[in-house]
């Protein structure tokens, strides 16, 4: 059973002064959690019980070679990570983590994928700040990568953002600046999810910005996206963000081939206007990654 491989309890780790905590031992698969804004609200929530498997801020497949690498029940496959990311922190507050991943299908230790994850902290000025995520995957043998057509509730794949039940009255919206409460495979170089939060955060305003780079494959990316849905109960809003590379079909990697990925995550305090999200878009898919 995919559990039995599940081990460690080394501490996570934390960029952005707290902005981005990154859990990498002793779980299926890594995750950012919590998400915190500049103003020290948090967006995310992990494991929640409607769908025990969405872990915050994450990224994975769905099916590769046929095994499951999304839910967390019966026989799944692990992102397994061995060792502590390295870290280098820049004078200009810049952070970056870097860590390598074996994809392991069921009861197998042989890595159908090795990946190489970097996290990058961004400081946005007062009222943002953001987490570069680049990732390669590299296949160890021929790799098909592949998700569950949307006509069964599927489609989606890749980096997923999955936010508090009590952000509520939030709303999507894509770079044509039209308001939306589901997005479904509409392609757009960034998807944005905005309201105000419940709880102690007394309705704050807060953010985020999934965006997608020009170099990526099928750019710009289809998204799979909701801010409330039947299937995550009456009560609760789904907020749920994946930047569906997978959606209208299949990618195949030979042996030795390597799918590069690079997004960014911008969390910001306050509305911000499409004016305002697509300007950052264009100053981070213009300007080289911090080495």
């Amino acid at each position: 059973m995919a559990e039995g491989r599940i081990s460690g309890n080394d501490a996570p780790t934390v960029l952005g002064d707290g902005a981005w905590t990154y859990t990498w031992a002793g779980v299926p698969r890594p995750f950012v959690h919590p998400v915190r804004s500049p103003a020290g609200h948090v967006l995310t929530v992990d494991a929640p019980a409607d769908h025990p498997w969405h872990h915050a801020l994450w990224c994975t497949i769905k099916f590769v070679n046929g095994d499951n690498f999304w839910e967390e029940y019966g026989e799944f496959g692990i992102l397994h990570q061995a060792e502590a990311p390295s870290i280098t922190r820049h004078a200009d507050g810049v952070e970056r983590a870097e860590a390598h991943l074996d994809w392991l299908p069921p009861d197998s230790t042989d890595p159908v994928l090795r990946q190489t994850l970097v996290l990058t902290h961004v400081p946005l000025g007062d009222d943002a700040h953001a987490l570069d995520w680049h990732v390669a995957l590299t296949a160890c043998a021929d790799a098909s990568l592949d998700r569950t057509p949307f006509t069964t509730w599927g489609g989606y794949g890749g980096l997923t953002l999955r936010g508090r039940p009590d952000w509520h009255d939030t709303t999507l919206r894509l770079a044509d600046g039209a308001p939306r409460e589901r997005v479904l495979g509409d392609p757009s170089p960034w998807l944005a999810i905005a309201g105000p939060l419940g709880g102690d955060d007394g309705d704050a305003v807060v953010g985020a910005v999934l965006m997608d780079h020009p170099a990526n494959v099928r750019h710009p990316t289809p998204w799979y996206a909701s801010t409330r849905a039947a299937t995550y109960g009456d009560d609760g809003w789904s907020n749920f963000a994946n930047a569906a590379v997978l959606w209208d079909e299949p990618l195949a990697l030979a042996t030795g081939e390597t799918l590069t990925l690079r997004h960014r995550v911008l969390v910001h305090d306050g509305a911000w206007e499409s004016e305002r999200i697509d300007a950052a878009w264009h100053d981070w898919a213009t300007t080289p990654p911090t080495p």
